[in-house]
């Protein structure tokens, strides 16, 4: 009987030993849990907190985003409308035209570098609230965008004929080179007369938006485009009592337009002295001081550089494209347009880095400066991202709006997916050239940008067009494909802050924020 009770008590011994055991076990298994749990809640809060924003940060970004997103999708879309008119004359006037606005990106992206050089300082005056220091960029603007609108009046004068030929190259298929060259011919002399108010009206805009005013140039930006669509139907269709001018008529729209849009922005500026107290006084002197020129100059000239060879490295390389056949001129222009208009969502962030980052470097705001970046380099290639994917699935369909081929439609489609696809790679390369370049650091910028597109892309895309057979298809998409490592060094020099940099401070301090 011992015995048993023993063994019993045993027992039960052992079951409550088994049972503490197994209750110990568990409760530290859910402390595992729950501390797993409390880890990954805690990743997923500091992911959110880097590279997501709150609701009034950005409220704050797409107030300055959004207007610069609606000027430049109204402009794009009409500029759509404007391409498609064009396109009803023919191929041969559209791929005329196609290369004159070509050749006048290089000049477009010349006065931008200009302007944008001086407008780095223009921001940081602004954050310090130096109306002096804002005159004073103000009128090297307007100086150096003068001077090389004259230089670029005078190389498309004497030069001009010679360019255009550049492109005319490959298989005519059918289509009339000759005719191409005249009408290229007759829509550059004209809109050559729309050059310096567009030069002047760039110094206004880049100072106003720099300062915070978007709106404005937006609206200016609307009035405009809907001038240059109208006078289009009219003068290039010969409507309403008008001669039937075709290019002609297409470049005296443009010009008419470039004045409307100088002029509306002009007369606001000097009658809202309130709101922008740089313009007055601004010509009671056209006196720059040599010390800001010179750092203008110094900072300044990388950036107009690296746009100039930029765009003539774009136009090279197209003109490598059109060596396939002529109608790759044709194509390119339709894809080009197309996907400018997709394309407005990652250009307008760049500007909004430019501005609000550039605002912050120039208060102080270090950190602020970093975490505004992050956040939207981050919401930037997010919105690219099912941006590409409606241009993927509606690409076959905008070609169709064009009186041409059924192989430029065809491969127009085509051209406009592989555009699709890189759509996000190119957002994150904009946004990173932006933050490099809204801490002054031209130099990078100018080895991230044109020194690549000349040192890699080109090469590849010359060596692919002049001794392989490759089509102009896959040629488009392995040039394409190589910025993937421009992103990988944009990503790097973006992490490591080496644009987080005061160039308005007295001493002209330079600090880092911790990554």
């Amino acid at each position: 009987m011992m015995d048993k009770r023993d063994n019993k008590i045993n027992s039960e011994r052992n079951n409550e030993i088994h049972n503490e055991i197994s209750n110990e076990t568990n409760n530290e298994s859910c402390d595992i849990r729950s501390s797993e749990k409390g880890t990954l809640r805690n990743r997923f809060s500091n992911i959110k907190k880097k590279y997501f924003g709150t609701k009034q940060f950005y409220r704050m970004t797409l107030g300055v985003a959004v207007p610069i997103m609606i000027q430049n999708g109204i402009t794009n879309f009409v500029g759509l409308l404007d391409n498609i008119m064009v396109g009803q004359i023919g191929t041969e006037q559209m791929s005329g035209i196609a290369i004159i606005n070509q050749l006048l990106l290089v000049y477009n992206l010349a006065i931008f570098g200009a302007v944008s050089g001086a407008g780095i300082f223009t921001a940081q005056f602004y954050g310090k609230q130096d109306h002096e220091g804002i005159r004073h960029t103000f009128r090297f603007k307007l100086y150096i965008a003068t001077l090389l609108t004259l230089g670029s009046i005078l190389i498309l004068t004497f030069f001009g004929e010679d360019l255009i030929a550049m492109y005319l190259q490959g298989e005519d298929k059918g289509l009339s080179i000759e005719e191409a060259l005249r009408c290229g011919k007759q829509y550059l002399w004209i809109i050559c007369f729309g050059l310096l108010p567009f030069a002047i009206e760039q110094a206004y805009v880049g100072t106003l938006r720099e300062c915070g005013e978007t709106v404005v140039p937006m609206i200016a930006g609307i009035v405009a485009v809907f001038v240059n669509l109208a006078l289009n139907y009219v003068l290039i269709f010969g409507k309403f009592g008008c001669p039937m001018l075709g290019a002609a008529g297409a470049a005296i729209a443009t010009v008419i337009s470039r004045y409307v849009e100088a002029a509306i922005v002009i007369i606001w500026t000097h009658r809202h002295t309130g709101r922008m107290p740089f313009i007055v006084r601004a010509f009671s002197s056209w006196r720059v001081p040599a010390a800001l020129c010179g750092q203008i100059i110094r900072r300044g000239t990388p950036l107009m550089v690296n746009e100039v060879l930029w765009a003539a490295g774009i136009a090279m390389i197209n003109q490598c494209y059109s060596v396939r056949s002529f109608e790759a001129v044709a194509v390119g222009n339709i894809a080009s347009t197309v996907s400018n208009i997709f394309n407005i969502c990652f250009i307008a962030f760049g500007d909004a880095i430019a501005i609000v980052v550039g605002q912050y470097l120039g208060a102080g705001k270090f950190k602020e400066a970093r975490d505004t970046d992050t956040k939207l380099i981050t919401f930037c290639v997010t919105l690219c991202i099912p941006l590409g994917v409606i241009l993927y699935l509606t690409a076959p369909l905008f070609p169709q709006l064009y009186k041409t081929t059924d192989e430029v439609r065809r491969l127009a489609a085509e051209y406009l997916r592989v555009s699709a696809v890189f759509m996000p790679v190119w957002a994150f390369m904009h946004a990173s050239y932006f933050t490099l370049r809204s801490g002054g650091k031209t130099i990078i910028t100018f080895l991230f940008d044109s020194v690549y597109l000349w040192v890699i892309a080109y090469p590849l895309a010359y060596v692919l067009s002049r001794y392989t057979a490759i089509s102009l298809i896959p040629m488009y998409a392995c040039v394409q494909s190589i910025d993937i490592i421009k992103c990988v060094i944009g990503f790097i020099l973006v992490k490591k802050g080496i644009w987080i940099n005061n160039i308005v401070s007295d001493g002209q301090a330079k600090q880092s924020a911790e990554a």
